[in-house]
């Protein structure tokens, strides 16, 4: 690309050394213009990869934002089941300085004699009473120290799935900032590609006007002189046609519209932005409409639904003369 930016300025510089030759010089204008057509459609090509570029990037941030926010619930998630956990274990240890404390009890005061229990009661309702409320607390205690135990080990199951989980989001968050980054810097690139190709046809229409007035000033010069040949126009190189890639035919109902704003895709309108139904045909698509030319995927409307499009225009005339066409266009 700068290659050729070098040899237009070249051109430029260099042109007085023919202008003593008008056909040569509006020969070499023709050329020019030639080329400049040619790097027109280069930058129409280019502005609509940015369009779709511009599309699929941010498709990627608002995946990296779902899973960014899903990766924070689940830490969020972790992080009280580890509460849960800790407390969990030190309920255990609870439980088990009590269990161990009675036991230790029990050891030193000797075993409980239900026969003790009964002749050191004055009734038989106490008696009855002791005896029951001694098979409680053995049965509570056992209860408690075994509920505690199976809550520990639920807890540390679901601390260990979340974990799981979490580090399974960590790498779908790192493969979605990767694409983001991806996409970013293709956008970056063909963002400097259009800036080059604009400097490059300002150039190019810097030395058709040069070329240009150098040969009309090498006529007038010529006609001035007693005997002056004359000099035929060479017929003007014919404008490059764009050719179209072979892809998936499609017919749809094809509607035109002069609306200026902000597509959903989140840029601008333009010529090329094709409204679509994202169900049919994903954006970001590439397209060639007949009659219409290259476009692509990049908004969205509620009335185009299904096998229908809609496009832009930079007048509404042009939109109405337009209308609605059914074409069968192809996806690129």
């Amino acid at each position: 690309m700068a290659g050729g930016v070098l040899a237009l300025a070249a051109l430029i510089t260099s042109s007085s050394a023919r202008a003593d030759d008008p056909a040569t010089l509006r020969s070499e204008a023709e050329r020019l213009r030639a080329e400049s057509q040619g790097l027109a459609v280069e930058a129409q090509e280019a502005l609509l990869d940015l369009y779709a570029l511009e599309s699929s990037l941010a498709g990627a941030e608002r995946r990296l934002a779902v899973l960014a926010e899903r990766q924070e619930e689940v830490e969020r998630e972790e992080a009280s089941a580890r509460l849960q956990l800790r407390i969990a274990r030190s309920d255990l240890s609870e439980a088990e300085r009590r269990l161990g404390s009675r036991l230790q009890t029990l050891y030193v005061e000797g075993e409980v004699d239900p026969l003790a229990v009964i002749l050191g009661a004055e009734s038989l309702d106490e008696a009855l009473t002791a005896l029951d409320g001694l098979g409680r607390v053995a049965a509570l205690d056992g209860s408690i120290l075994e509920q505690v135990r199976v809550t520990r080990a639920n807890v540390d199951r679901a601390v260990r799935r979340l974990g799981e989980r979490r580090a399974a989001l960590g790498g779908l968050v790192d493969e979605a900032a990767a694409e983001r980054d991806r996409l970013a810097s293709a956008r970056a690139d063909r963002a400097a590609y259009l800036a080059d190709l604009a400097s490059r046809r300002a150039l190019t229409g810097q030395a058709i006007r040069r070329l240009t007035a150098e040969a009309s000033a090498a006529e007038a010069k010529a006609a001035s002189l007693p005997a002056s040949g004359g000099s035929s126009t060479p017929t003007p190189a014919p404008t490059p046609v764009p050719t179209v890639g072979s892809g998936t035919l499609m017919t749809v109902s094809a509607t035109g519209y002069c609306l200026r704003g902000t597509t959903a895709t989140g840029i601008p309108t333009g010529w090329g932005v094709v409204a679509v139904d994202p169900a049919v045909i994903p954006l970001g698509t590439k397209m060639s409409i007949p009659g219409y030319g290259d476009g692509v995927a990049a908004d969205t409307g509620p009335a185009v639904r299904g096998a229908t499009i809609d496009l832009w225009f930079p007048t509404c005339s042009q939109a109405f003369a337009w209308g609605r066409k059914v074409v069968t266009i192809t996806l690129l």
